[in-house]
């Protein structure tokens, strides 16, 4: 054969050589992705390869199929006539880096496949390893980078990492944001401070809404009004945030409201207005044994108890204070389990507060707010039954009714 090409120019004999690999090589690239691949992929999704699909869509087995191509020029670069022994060498070199780059790139592609596989397993809500994940690419990434510069250049890689060594202020400046991530997720994670799925309120950021997301340099979280905060990790570390987990695991959600009640209309109540509160089932227990207490001590004060300064009495506000707590007690949807008081809270230029503290049944939001207007709805409906009226700053129509009242006195 090396007789027949000695009357040809060495030149074109070299050149058609060159010719031949590359179409080989091409030719070997389209069997493999068009015959080759395509059965891979159809196993893949059809659940031959565990964890297929995922591998699939991260395209791995593409990246690998790229290294065919590069093994034959590799390899047959040295077999053709007319090339010098430095140019077989170069070939083969930038062959072998193309080679251990796509090595590289399925390996990193590799790493997104297995976390989105782990992150199908709801322990992954619990211990998310996104951010883990990409410090590992980072690694293979920086050692990949230095194996195909070492394996093109023809120098080892123990002399690159040492001229890294002498970079390493650099570095660490470059990847601060990265170390500061990775100290923050792991601590995240340890600690079990964050999952995905948590509602957290972070104002200072402007966050309030579910988490998304958490990565190694960041944390997206998707407000309730549909926008998304991205947070850097680290500053879930370095600065306060509300997790609303545990409320959502303990099966209650709190209420914590007051109603004001102006104070000019407190007052004692009579024995008719007590017989005629006790048409409320709710509170008709309550006021039969308030009244044998009152008697009691009414007769243990003999003559004094006939003023009625010295008698204790019933009032109206700690008679609706009553009915409240036993409305709430016999309520659907609050949680009885939990803590349960009506207050009475200092008074003020706002009236007198009587604050509600309770936790509903349900955690959710809708449920939640429609069981507080519930509430609230009949309270605020039911204080004139007491003799009490709600508080309020003065409006137009108020002024006006004033006036207007004013006139016709005059």
């Amino acid at each position: 054969m090396l007789e027949l090409l000695q009357g040809f120019d060495p030149t074109i004999i070299a050149g058609a050589g060159a010719l031949l690999l590359l179409v080989v090589a091409v030719v070997a690239d389209v069997i493999v992705k068009r015959v080759l691949l395509r059965v891979v992929r159809r196993a893949a999704t059809s659940g031959a390869i565990p964890w297929g699909d995922a591998l699939v869509r991260h395209k791995v087995f593409a990246r690998l199929a790229h290294i065919v191509p590069a093994l034959i020029v590799s390899g047959g670069i040295g077999l053709l006539p007319g090339f010098s022994e430095q140019v077989v060498q170069v070939v083969r070199n930038v062959a072998v880096g193309y080679i251990v780059l796509m090595l590289t790139m399925a390996l990193g592609a590799t790493l997104r496949a297995a976390n989105e596989i782990y992150e199908s397993y709801p322990l992954s809500r619990v211990r998310p390893l996104k951010g883990v994940v990409q410090l590992v690419q980072i690694v293979v990434y920086i050692i990949g980078g230095i194996l195909v510069v070492a394996t093109v250049f023809e120098q080892s890689p123990l002399l690159l990492l040492s001229g890294f060594g002498a970079m390493t202020a650099v570095l660490l400046l470059v990847f601060k944001d990265t170390i500061l991530g990775l100290v923050a997720s792991v601590q995240l994670t340890a600690l079990d401070m964050l999952r995905v799925g948590d509602w957290i309120e972070m104002p200072q950021c402007g966050a309030d809404g579910d988490v998304v997301e958490v990565s190694l340099h960041t944390i997206k979280v998707q407000n309730w009004d549909k926008t998304v905060t991205t947070i850097p990790t680290h500053r879930l570390i370095a600065e306060s945030f509300r997790n609303w987990r545990a409320m959502s695991e303990s099966g209650g959600r709190r209420i914590k409201r007051a109603v004001n009640i102006d104070q000019a209309s407190i007052r004692f109540l009579d024995a008719d207005e007590v017989g005629d509160l006790k048409r409320f089932a709710l509170i008709e227990g309550y006021l039969n044994e308030k009244q044998r207490e009152l008697a009691d001590a009414q007769a243990q004060l003999g003559e004094l108890g006939s003023v009625s300064v010295n008698r204790r009495r019933l009032t109206n506000v700690g008679t609706f204070r009553a009915y409240t707590l036993a409305y709430l007690k016999a309520h659907v949807k609050i949680n009885r389990d939990m803590t349960l008081l009506v207050r009475q809270k200092p008074p003020g230029p706002q009236g007198l507060p009587i604050e509600i503290y309770c936790f509903t049944k349900s955690t959710d939001w809708i449920v939640y707010e429609d069981a507080q207007s519930d509430i609230f709805d009949h309270l605020l409906s039911i204080l004139p039954e007491f003799g009490l009226r709600l508080f309020q700053d003065p409006a137009g129509s108020d002024i006006a009714k004033l006036l207007d009242h004013t006139q016709v006195s005059r």
